[in-house]
């Protein structure tokens, strides 16, 4: 789906605004502060049901409010469609498509794949395994749906694997009983780890390309780190089995894929730790253009880009080359607080949104909205 028409209420910074996307390239552009970020996290929302900012909900309320409500109308083959997503804290989000209700936005077949830069995801690549492994799930749910189940139910048995670990370590049941959720857990462990190992040899290639194009210097790699070098779910039971011990005193399980990591490293070394800043910044940007090429390719379908704040860290060719890639298929909005630095940005064919404080109008003025 190619989204035409965001709209906001009570959002951020927003009480009532309504502003069109370009098919291509939307330019979002205005000083610090004024809400460039507010409204790529909104359209973010109405996308996906969920924040790309906080984990706290509540912060997208603009302040004073009640509830917030996010509209995305689009269009693909089949016609026009719209995404509707109401928020109120304490509340179920109201979520529709086309007007009808639905549980998660996530499963709707109409909305658009959205990949998101933003300079705090810096702790994707610089934070805790936990980041990267979650990410990394959500690529491969992106790329393969049905594969969210083997991440589903690894889940589910190691949290019963866990429980019967608990009990036993007060003293409550045989050890006898663990035998059956190793072999359940090995079986999704297997199958998650598997997943996991095919997406990023897919990434491979087209990140170690376009962190070159960006200027990251040396050779760019990605890889997988899995706990486990089981071949097969029997495997995997029996290095479980070698770890009880441990587990028991631990009260939980210490061995499997909710333990890999995914790193990113030039020439050989982790860019977590011996990256600079912006080079770091730069291997995020190559991961997700990465992705992007990736789910193009499989899913068919170019995922809609959202870059914030990413021109200002580039060099003018270096951004030629980022713009270049970006308007090669599909749709990108990006932030900047300076035109000069997004090439391309007066050609005719590009959307040009003004923010001022409590405000968004197109660059010709005949789309204008207010916010209080």
């Amino acid at each position: 789906m190619i989204v035409t028409r965001l709209s906001l209420r009570d959002f951020r910074t927003y009480d009532r605004v309504q502003v069109p996307l370009g098919p291509g390239l939307t330019v979002v552009h205005g000083r610090n502060g004024a809400g460039k970020t507010n409204l790529l996290e909104g359209l973010y929302f109405g996308c996906t049901a969920r924040s790309c900012r906080t984990s706290n909900e509540r912060e997208v309320l603009r302040f004073d409010a009640t509830a917030a409500r996010v509209e995305v109308e689009g269009c693909d083959r089949d016609g026009d469609h719209t995404l509707a997503v109401g928020f109120q804290p304490g509340e179920d989000k109201r979520i529709k498509v086309d007007g009808v209700p639905v549980a998660r936005l996530l499963d709707a077949s109409v909305r658009p794949l959205v990949s998101v830069f933003l300079p705090e995801r810096l702790e994707l690549v610089k934070g805790p395994p936990a980041l990267r492994r979650s990410h990394l799930d959500a690529v491969i749910t992106a790329l393969w749906p049905s594969r969210t189940a083997n991440r589903t139910g690894y889940r589910q048995a190691l949290a019963q694997r866990n429980a019967l670990l608990t009990r036993l370590k007060h003293g409550r049941g045989s050890r006898d009983a663990l035998a059956a959720w190793d072999l359940e857990l090995a079986r999704h462990a297997i199958a998650l780890r598997d997943d996991r190992s095919r997406a990023i040899d897919l990434l491979q290639q087209p990140f170690a390309e376009v962190a070159g194009e960006l200027g990251l210097a040396g050779v760019p790699e990605l890889r997988y780190r899995p706990r486990s070098q089981a071949t097969s779910a029997a495997g995997f039971a029996a290095e479980l089995g070698e770890r009880i011990d441990s587990d028991l005193e631990r009260g939980f399980t210490g061995h499997g894929p909710h333990r890999d990591d995914l790193a990113l490293l030039r020439d050989g070394r982790e860019l977590r730790v011996y990256g600079s800043q912006g080079e770091q910044r730069l291997g995020l940007l190559a991961l997700l253009l990465a992705e992007r090429d990736v789910l193009t390719a499989e899913r068919g379908a170019t995922p809609l880009l959202l870059l914030d704040d990413v021109m200002s860290e580039l060099d003018a060719g270096r951004r030629g080359l980022l713009v270049a890639r970006i308007t090669r298929a599909g749709q990108s909005l990006v932030t900047t607080t300076d035109l000069a630095h997004v090439p391309g940005a007066e050609d005719a064919s590009v959307v040009r949104l003004l923010v001022t404080p409590g405000r968004v109008e197109t660059d010709d003025a005949r789309t204008r909205a207010d916010a209080a």
